[in-house]
């Protein structure tokens, strides 16, 4: 589409996917509390499954819906009832693993974090490299894991901006729009940056850059 502009992409871009994954949980991280940032990494770990995003979400909203809202509270619940919560979500391959895999996480927070993932920012002395090989010494959060919350982190932590992986950033190429990070997030306001990120992984998931480069085209 040779005479689509860079702005009308984006505008279409955020009109179609400019939601981040923590608004569709109806996770605060703009407000980063103990309690938001720890359902952050509980979704982070969910959808780093090789499971589709959507069974992710209805996990994270079962678990919560549960008052598992914290380290102590997850970790404190049975084995047994964790896993019956995520097969009735659609876990049902992953379901005992994930289980296991979210109790040592807790375990972990609790032990090097006083369940407050926040502090992992602080001894990583809010370098966000720093943040992101700490992120992973978690159980069940890997590179893809990682990448899950410091994406949608970065409407907190202001060190983390601009944090656009290479998923969202093969989706940038593909739209035609900068692949730096720094060049993409000038396309945007501040607050707009993990919208955008996320509104690039959404576009690439949903294969459908054709069709919003075709509705940002003039005439289109």
């Amino acid at each position: 589409m040779a005479g689509t502009d860079t702005g009308a992409i984006v505008r279409e871009l955020l009109a179609r996917h400019g939601r981040t994954y923590a608004e569709e949980i109806d996770v605060d991280v703009p407000a980063d509390t103990a309690e938001s940032m720890f359902g952050l990494l509980v979704f982070a770990l969910l959808a780093s499954a090789r499971i589709r995003t959507p069974i992710a979400v209805g996990a994270f909203r079962a678990l919560r819906e549960q008052g598992w809202t914290s380290a102590a509270a997850l970790g404190e619940a049975s084995w047994a009832d964790r896993a019956r919560v995520l097969n009735r979500s659609g876990y049902a391959r992953y379901d005992e693993s994930t289980s296991r895999t979210l109790g040592d996480a807790c375990a972990y927070l609790l032990d090097t974090y006083d369940g407050d993932i926040r502090r992992l920012r602080d001894a990583a002395e809010r370098t966000p490299d720093r943040e992101r090989v700490l992120l992973q010494k978690i159980k069940g959060i890997g590179p893809v894991g990682a990448d899950i919350f410091l994406r949608e982190a970065q409407a907190a932590w202001d060190e983390l901006v601009p944090y656009a992986d290479q998923r969202a950033l093969a989706a940038a190429a593909e739209l035609g729009l900068p692949t730096d990070p720094r060049d993409l997030s000038d396309l945007v306001e501040r607050e707009e940056v993990p919208r955008l990120v996320a509104a690039l992984v959404r576009t690439r998931l949903e294969h459908d850059a054709d069709d919003v480069r075709q509705a940002a085209a003039p005439g289109g």
